[in-house]
């Protein structure tokens, strides 16, 4: 990697990999592109900056070719709740802007990174250590997408020998941005909430169990994939990838280690209750592990503390 393009560069995972990769890289070697006519000026004084309407394919040609990107990590998305309530619009976000990202870098010989997700899996999966490869028949829009994406980065690999990685990551944890709309979001609102409340009402059940991620974790992984030796990746997109797996309730239990005084409530909200049911519990990541060598750093208890402290600060 050498020039590279971040789509979505303002959203959850962007807005962390961005500078990231500017402190492997070099500020002038990553170029960020977002939907925000302003964005954080951490983001754009730094380096590069790009609006970009990811459904532009003219747009994204120009970049492509201006800044001669050799890498496009392609993160623009609507999130799982969010393209429920608008699933023509999450149709053409997520589907036909991947589709776009493809055809530009199949034009001009840059890598692609596509980011998966738990969501891409059904209610028919196997829920307790999900299998790499499995059956795969999501009900909602967000999952069927991020089958398609996964299909379609295949599909360029093999037809026109694209290089094409992925990931499935599970939800993910960050004190840096807001949530976005996703159904595992709560465990990233609970942290805020816990600091300056101490209660929180949940809208997933208390023994809803999910696999998460700390952001660190994902950032790690996104580099370590793209810069691993491609003779050694077998599956090449959608790996399986983990950290931790845990209900709201024992969530609430670990925040309680350092708040005492913290409570929880509930509130079910019946989309994202359906939606979470329909995900893995704990997937199985021994394909990363044995292929380009995967391996978390945060489990649920140092995740915690982490947290607190930056939430705190």
């Amino acid at each position: 990697m050498k020039t590279i393009l971040v789509t979505g560069a303002t959203g959850q995972i962007g807005s962390e990999l961005t500078p990231a990769l500017r402190q492997r890289y070099g500020n002038d070697s990553i170029i960020a592109a977002g939907h925000r006519k302003q964005p954080d000026a951490d983001l754009t004084n730094a380096g590069p900056y790009c609006r970009l309407n990811i459904e532009d394919i003219a747009a994204l040609a120009r970049i492509v070719e201006n800044y001669r990107i050799d890498t496009i990590i392609h993160l623009a998305s609507l999130l799982s709740a969010v393209a429920e309530t608008d699933p023509q619009r999450a149709w053409s976000v997520n589907i036909d802007g991947l589709f776009n990202v493809l055809e530009i870098a199949r034009q001009n010989a840059c890598s692609v990174f596509f980011p998966s997700s738990i969501g891409a899996f059904g209610p028919n999966t196997p829920t307790f250590d999900t299998p790499q490869d499995t059956i795969q028949r999501p009900n909602t829009l967000y999952g069927i997408g991020k089958v398609t994406g996964e299909l379609l980065c295949d599909y360029y690999h093999k037809r026109y020998n694209l290089d094409t990685r992925g990931l499935r990551f599970p939800g993910l944890i960050s004190y840096k941005t807001p949530p976005g709309g996703g159904t595992t979001d709560y465990a990233v609102e609970i942290f805020n909430a816990a600091v300056r409340w101490q209660h929180y009402t949940c809208y997933l059940k208390p023994d809803t169990q999910l696999d998460m991620m700390y952001m660190p974790d994902a950032i790690d992984a996104i580099w370590q994939l793209m810069t691993a030796d491609p003779k050694r990746l077998i599956h090449r997109n959608a790996y399986n990838v983990t950290a931790m797996s845990f209900t709201p309730e024992q969530l609430a239990a670990e925040i309680r280690r350092h708040i005492p005084d913290f409570k929880m409530s509930y509130k079910i909200d019946p989309l994202r209750q359906v939606i979470a049911d329909s995900w893995p519990r704990h997937m199985d990541d021994s394909a990363a592990r044995q292929e380009w060598g995967w391996q978390a750093r945060y489990d649920l208890a140092t995740m915690v503390k982490d947290m607190l402290e930056h939430i705190t600060e």
